[in-house]
């Protein structure tokens, strides 16, 4: 009796072989490649940023479609202020801000790096009266010419909480809070409601991550999606909602599993 369980559990387990390797390769691959597919020359880029000193920094969490211009004028319109280069000038300015409470709502961001580049772009949402507390998104051009035939730029944006030591170096730095998809939903509400989106759609960024950390020793957590707008050509701007690409059956799936465990985590 024994014996012939042990057969059917094997013949079992045989069956079970074609049948998950069907799935796996007819539709969950599949599905999992139809994400990237809006952008499908972002698939194979590594989706981390890097510090000076190539420690892994901010995890890419947006990206924009368009060019120079078109990003300009749709950060503009959804009241995002370009960052101050960093100079002995500014920094002291930034100093002066934190010790002072003093606004400086163009204040410079610490460089990252991507692929080996510094952020070509710096954007900041100031969040009270000083620089230590600030949203902010650092900005990089991935890909020359995407699918509509514009330029495509990923980022990472991140909410500065507060001014304090660098957990790896001691050096003064700024902390971030660790809910990047909040920040990551807050861009992309300011210019919808500006009305420089003409559609939204997701890639695959670095996937679920409940214990991350960034360049400065900070905790971050994110679904691991990118969420990406097309923007409007010329800062014109759109009265009509803008279109949704629709993610696959998966992703959503693991999106709706993600948000109970990382409001869990978020407590």
């Amino acid at each position: 009796m024994k014996q012939f369980a042990r057969k059917r559990f094997w013949l079992l387990i045989v069956a079970a072989v074609p049948i998950v390797y069907l799935v796996v390769g007819y539709v969950v691959l599949p599905a999992l490649w139809a994400h990237r597919e809006h952008e499908p020359g972002l698939a194979s880029l590594p989706m981390v940023t890097r510090t000076g000193a190539g420690i892994p920094g901010d995890a890419l969490n947006v990206g924009l479609v368009g060019n120079n211009e078109d990003v300009l004028r749709a950060m503009h319109a959804a009241n995002w202020i370009p960052a101050d280069p960093i100079t002995l000038r500014s920094s002291i300015e930034i100093v002066g801000s934190v010790l002072l409470d003093r606004p400086y709502h163009d204040a410079p961001v610490s460089p990252l790096y991507y692929d080996g580049k510094k952020e070509q772009l710096a954007f900041e949402k100031p969040d009270g009266t000083s620089a230590d507390r600030r949203h902010h998104v650092r900005l990089w051009l991935v890909l020359e010419k995407g699918t509509d035939g514009r330029p495509v730029w990923l980022g990472s944006i991140t909410f500065d909480r507060g001014v304090g030591l660098s957990h790896d170096t001691g050096q003064i730095t700024h902390h971030i809070a660790p809910n990047i998809d909040a920040e990551r939903d807050l861009l992309m509400r300011d210019l919808r409601e500006a009305g420089m989106v003409q559609a939204f759609f997701q890639i695959s960024g670095i996937g679920p991550t409940l214990f991350g950390r960034n360049g400065e020793g900070d905790r971050y957590y994110t679904d691991g999606e990118i969420d990406v707008a097309r923007l409007v050509v010329d800062g014109s701007r759109r009265t009509e909602p803008p279109a949704t690409l629709p993610v696959p059956p998966l992703i959503a799936l693991k999106d709706q599993i993600w948000r109970g465990a990382s409001n869990a985590v978020g407590q």
